[in-house]
C-alpha cells in the first residue's frame, strides 16, 4: 500500500535526520509524517480486511477518532482549572483551558455547518478546519519527538553540565521545580565524573526585577550546601533568558576549554525547545529534562509549543495563509462568470 510505503520513506528519512542531528525540529515533522501515513494505511488495511473482526477493529478506530477531539479538549480545560488553582489566575494558567474552548469551538463550527446550511459559514467552517488541522499536526508532532527526545540519553561524556535557572522563591531561594534541576544536573555531573571524566557544573540564570540576588548565585549555594564541591562550580549570572542562557555559558565554556562539549539540564517540558535554541547557538551539546509536577506539565508543553510555531513565523504564517486562500479561491472560482 502506498501509505505504508510512504510510512516508511519517511521512517527512514525521522532516522537519518535523528542520527545527524536530534535537535532539529524537522525530525517533529517527519516523525508526524509518518505516523499520520501509517494510520492512513492501517485504516485502508482494516477497510478491505474480510470479517467481523476487521470491521469491529476499524468501527473502534473510528469511534476513538471522533471521541479524541472531546477527550483532549475536556482533559485541557480540567487541567486548565487544576493550574489556576494552584498556579493563580494568569494568562500561563488560562492557556490550557484557551485550548480546549478553541478545539471546542472548532467541533461546534463544524456541527452547525449543515444545520445552518449558510455558504458563508461553509467557507469560514472550511478554512478554519484546515487551520487547526495544520495547528494541531505540528503541536501533536512537536509533543511527540518531545517526548522521544526526552528519551534519548545524554552523552556519556561532556566537559560541562549546564543546569538553567528559573524564578526564585520570595527573591532569594531555590523553589522546587529549579531544585529539580539542580539535582538532575548533580545527577548527570556524577554520572560523567564516573565515567572517568572530568567536568564543570555551569550554573545559569541572572537577576530578576524581582529578585534579591542572581539565580545562579542561588543555584550554587543549594548545591553547596548539598556537599557538591564549590571549586567545581562556574557561575553564569548575567542571562534573561533561555537563549541567553546559553549563548553567556557557551562563552565561559569558549574561555575554559575551547571545543568543549556540554549536557544541558532544564525541565522535561523544556527540554526540546532547548535543544533547538542550543543547536541555532551553536552549542555542542545535548539537553535532558528534569521532572516536573504531571499538573504543570500540559500547559508549560502549550507554551513550549507556541513558543516554537511562533519562532517559525514566517513559514507558519505562509502555510496558513496558503490554506485559507484554497478554499476561498475554490468558492470563488465556482461562482465566477
Amino acid at each position: 500500500m502506498f501509505a505504508f510505503e510512504a510510512a516508511a520513506v519517511f521512517g527512514i528519512l525521522l532516522a537519518v535526520g535523528v542520527a545527524r542531528d536530534r535537535r532539529s525540529f524537522g525530525n517533529a515533522v517527519l516523525l508526524g509524517l509518518a505516523l499520520a501515513l501509517l494510520a492512513v494505511g492501517t485504516v485502508q488495511w482494516l477497510a478491505r480486511t474480510q470479517g467481523h473482526a476487521g470491521r469491529l477493529v476499524l468501527l473502534a478506530v473510528f469511534l476513538l477518532v471522533a471521541a479524541g477531539p472531546f477527550v483532549v479538549a475536556g482533559a485541557l480545560a480540567v487541567n486548565g482549572v487544576m493550574m489556576v488553582a494552584r498556579e493563580g489566575l494568569r494568562p500561563a494558567s488560562l492557556l490550557p483551558l484557551l485550548a480546549g474552548a478553541a478545539i471546542l469551538a472548532v467541533i461546534g463550527l463544524e456541527l452547525a455547518r449543515p444545520l445552518v446550511g449558510s455558504e458563508e459559514l461553509n467557507l469560514s467552517a472550511t478554512v478554519v478546519l484546515l487551520l487547526s488541522a495544520y495547528v494541531s499536526f505540528q503541536c501533536v508532532s512537536f509533543v511527540l519527538y518531545a517526548f522521544l527526545y526526552g528519551r534519548l540519553g545524554v552523552p556519556r561524556s561532556a566537559d560541562f553540565v549546564v543546569v538553567l535557572g528559573s524564578g526564585l522563591l520570595d527573591g532569594s531561594r531555590v523553589p522546587p521545580l529549579l531544585g529539580s534541576r539542580l539535582d538532575r544536573g548533580r545527577a548527570v555531573y556524577q554520572a560523567l565524573a564516573d565515567a572517568g571524566g572530568d567536568p564543570v557544573l555551569i550554573v545559569s540564570g541572572g537577576k530578576g526585577t524581582d529578585e534579591q540576588v542572581p539565580e545562579a548565585e542561588a543555584m550554587a549555594a543549594y548545591l553547596i550546601a548539598r556537599g557538591f564541591p564549590a571549586g567545581r562550580i562556574q557561575r553564569e549570572d548575567q542571562s534573561a533568558s533561555t537563549e541567553e542562557n546559553l549563548a553567556f555559558s557557551k562563552a565561559i565554556m569558549d574561555r575554559l576549554r575551547p571545543g568543549a562539549s556540554c549536557v544541558i539540564v532544564t525541565s522535561n517540558y523544556h527540554a526540546f525547545r532547548t535543544a533547538m535554541i542550543a543547536r541555532s547557538a551553536g552549542v555542542n551539546g545535548q539537553v535532558t529534562g528534569a521532572s516536573t509536577a504531571p499538573y504543570y506539565w500540559p500547559g508549560a508543553t502549550l507554551r513550549e509549543f507556541v513558543a516554537v510555531f511562533l519562532s517559525y513565523k514566517v513559514a507558519n504564517l505562509t502555510i496558513c495563509l496558503l490554506l485559507a486562500a484554497v478554499p476561498v479561491l475554490a468558492t470563488l472560482l465556482h461562482h465566477g462568470p
